[in-house]
């Protein structure tokens, strides 16, 4: 028999994967393994560290190329004073905690701003290595620690200057919310930095002052534990084809204190592309989050339920597997072993005749044939009756019955039972989450906009009044590829004809409006916005600077994993960006997502506040949004981001055991139609046609050559009845038969009278030839 054909391998293996899935089922089904934190929760926790390793690697690379291209600048004009310096640093951008001009030479601090910025740990002779000019970490007599960046000032014919920049290493913009604390830790598992915890003296009861000490162990803890997991490969870190996050990434669950339980999430600073590797992230350095998260020892899943089920796919495969075995492989097997007795001319027993269907069928044209392998005619064995009731079912109709019996497990785990759209209980950290990482994004956003507002008033501050447009140019180009946030940089007078671009075609090339305010959004009722920053040129009789944000470059800044569909809004609530495909200027989807953004632009207090909020009609989904609410020329715009994603795509409990019981009812259909799909094309089909050629045979065709087409029960039946047919064609050459009567006068009978024509007495009725 062939290895994949016949009757057997497709019923054995319907019987092996029911067995496995039930197996599965009763081990699997109910059993939701998350260490009383739902999997969802612990899976925000690493998206949030993931958040402020992109805001910290972003600020930090940001600051590094800002103070170098400023010098670049400042060294491709006329010597200014390290004073000038300074103020004009200290005007376009307000991110450092010091600054200070030396003389390499002497040593001799030339001028400083702000803070006193940590010097003495400076090896000037070895600034001309390589790496000397590299950002790097020195730790004050607090213990705060303070990265320190360097850009050269050079002019021709004096002495060579180094800048130098000291900021803490604080993350800009995150919004940490309750209960919630942020560090970073360098290589060795020491924090440098944190957040979020208050002092022992800033606590009143004693309770208090224990959680604080509780949460400082845990936070040192978790440390330690993330500081050896980032020394792992990112592509080990997670689970394969999950993407996300370029870094090393994870979440870790901590101690308890009373009620809460403790849950961090890490991540490494890496760099935005593949190969990369920025100025961020060779620190070597790694942001640790940790919430603390109310358990609920209440909420528990029975395993009852896999049980059950388990079991009730036993039994009703069971009964699938015994149709099959008794009404479709038996009589099957019965009737290979019948005809090949047949094809070897054993006649002299009957053969025994299945009850139902083709198999009766064929059986009936067997046991006709055996008499006419006896001598009987076609004729005279006449077709036997057809049988009546539940027996006139064939092999087709038996497979139907299986299905039927398989989909009564299948359709009810699929479409009815552990539906959670009612039941769910999803955690309202997650909710938190969302309104805090939704209010993280915004602040990135708004952060961007300010510092391509601050790029272009430092450029044109130095371009000045007697830059020529050839030098414009170069300022522009080099720019353009320092910071790819930029589609087009370009310079207008004060007619609006264009002096100097870089980068493409600008699109809203023109004279500066008087009373434009710095950052614009234009193109309304076009197919893309437009958003446009402007900066005057001292001196030039109203020229500016103009550049021409990417909208892609906001789309990436939207990008975020765990957060479902993002969305830029305006102040009037239509779309400018977002994570996925939009149309420009379109309004939002749903009316409940308009009233959010509405809400939360409404000031309490000083300013306005993210919110997030928790739908339940029309499927649970959870929603955010965050308008503008820090400083710089980006506020007044007064753009809103807002997100929002369905409950049913996170890891809770009840939506885990729904999609698993939707899983076993999909393997269990999947299952039976792949092997009664197999057994009907095997088996049933060939049968249903064999039962036609084995009738047709039993009525005399004995032209027909019977072919097998498997090397299976069918075919070894099929082989029989060809034995058979040839065996009749046989017999039926070796009978006799008469000849014709040749012409003449006819010869006289015993009367005297000549015999008749057809008179089988007659001389021509004695003579047989061998046909």
């Amino acid at each position: 028999m062939s290895l994949l054909g016949g009757i057997r391998p497709p019923i054995a293996v319907l019987s092996v994967l029911l067995l496995s899935l039930a197996g599965v089922t009763a081990l699997v089904l109910g059993r939701i393994d998350d260490g009383g934190v739902p999997k969802a929760v612990q899976t925000s926790q690493q998206h949030f560290a993931e958040d402020g390793a992109i805001a910290l690697r972003a600020s930090i690379d940001e600051s590094v190329t800002d103070l170098t291209r400023s010098a670049t600048l400042f060294s491709a004009g006329q010597p200014v004073s390290a004073d000038t310096v300074l103020d004009k640093l200290g005007n376009t951008y307000q991110k450092w905690m010091g600054t200070a001009v030396i003389e390499i030479r002497s040593g001799k601090l030339l001028g400083a701003r702000g803070e006193t910025v940590p010097l003495t740990s400076l090896d000037l002779s070895a600034l001309g290595n390589e790496g000397g000019l590299d950002p790097r970490m020195v730790r004050l007599k607090n213990g705060e620690v303070r990265l320190l960046s360097f850009a050269l000032l050079s002019w021709p014919g004096q002495p060579q200057q180094l800048l130098v920049a000291s900021n803490t290493l604080k993350f800009p913009g995150i919004s940490l919310g309750q209960f919630r604390s942020i560090a970073v830790v360098d290589g060795d598992g020491e924090i440098l930095s944190s957040d979020g915890i208050p002092e022992p003296e800033q606590v009143l009861t004693d309770l208090q002052r224990k959680e604080v000490d509780a949460s400082r162990k845990q936070l040192k803890d978790f440390s330690e534990r993330a500081t050896r997991k980032a020394e792992q490969d990112p592509r080990s870190s997670k689970e394969p084809g999950s993407g996300g996050y370029r870094g090393v990434s994870g979440s870790l669950l901590g101690g308890r204190f009373l009620s809460d339980r403790s849950v961090a999430g890490y991540a490494t600073l890496t760099a935005p592309e593949p190969g990369e590797v920025t100025t961020a992230s060779g620190l070597g350095l790694t942001v640790v989050s940790m919430v603390k998260v109310a358990e609920d020892p209440t909420r528990a899943i029975s395993p009852l339920f896999g049980l059950v089920a388990g079991g009730a796919l036993l039994l009703i495969g069971g009964l699938a597997i015994g149709v099959l075995l008794g009404t479709v492989q038996r009589p099957l097997i019965r009737l290979f072993l019948e005809s090949r007795r047949l094809s070897r001319l054993d006649v002299t027993r009957p053969v025994t005749v299945p009850g139902y269907g083709e198999a009766h069928r064929i059986g009936t044209a067997l046991e006709r044939l055996r008499r006419q392998l006896l001598g009987e005619p076609a004729e005279a064995t006449g077709p036997a009756a057809r049988p009546r009731g539940l027996r006139r079912f064939g092999s087709r109709a038996l497979l139907v019955v299986c299905v039927a019996l398989l989909l009564v497990w299948c359709v009810p785990l699929l479409l009815l039972l552990n539906r959670a759209d009612g039941t769910a209980v999803v955690p309202q950290q997650l909710v938190n989450d969302q309104r805090e990482r939704t209010d993280t994004l915004t602040d990135r956003v708004r952060r961007a906009l300010n510092e391509g507002d601050a790029d272009l008033e430092s450029v044109a501050s130095l371009i000045g009044a007697r830059t020529e447009p050839v030098a414009m140019t170069k300022v522009l180009e080099s720019t353009m590829r320092q910071h790819p946030r930029y589609r087009s940089l370009y310079v207008v007078d004060a007619s609006g004809s264009v002096v100097a671009r870089a980068g493409e075609h600008p699109r809203q090339a023109g004279p500066k409006p008087a009373t434009a305010a710095p950052i614009r959004l234009l193109g309304q009722g076009g197919k893309e916005p437009i958003v446009v920053v402007t900066a005057g040129i001292p001196g030039r009789n109203d020229s500016a600077l103009v550049g021409e944000f990417r909208i892609d470059f906001l789309n990436s800044l939207l990008k975020r994993p765990g957060l479902g569909v993002v969305r830029l809004v305006d102040d009037k609530g239509r779309v400018i960006a977002g994570n996925t495909g939009f149309l420009a200027f379109q309004a939002l989807p749903d009316d409940r997502l308009k009233d959010l953004v509405a809400a939360t632009s409404q000031k309490i207090g000083k300013s306005a506040h993210a919110g997030g909020v928790l739908y339940r009609k029309n499927g649970v989904q959870i929603a955010a949004a965050a308008p503008f609410a820090g400083g710089g020329p980006a506020k007044p715009l007064g753009w809103t981001v807002v997100s929002w994603q369905p409950a049913n795509r996170l890891a809770i409990p009840e939506y885990d055991m729904q999609n698993r019981t939707v899983l076993a009812g999909l393997l269990g259909a999947a299952a039976a139609a792949a092997c009664l799909g197999w057994l009907y094309i095997v088996v049933v089909r060939p049968l249903r046609v064999l039962a036609d050629q084995a009738e047709a045979l039993a009525d005399g065709d004995r032209k027909t050559v019977l072919f097998p087409r498997h090397h299976d029960e069918v075919g070894a039946v099929t082989r029989s009845l060809e034995l058979i047919r040839q065996q009749l064609q046989d017999q039926r050459r070796q009978q006799p038969r008469r000849t014709q009567p040749t012409a003449g006068p006819a010869a006289p009978g015993p009367t005297g009278a000549p015999y008749g024509p057809h008179d089988p007495h007659g001389p021509q009725g004695q003579q047989y030839v061998r046909n």
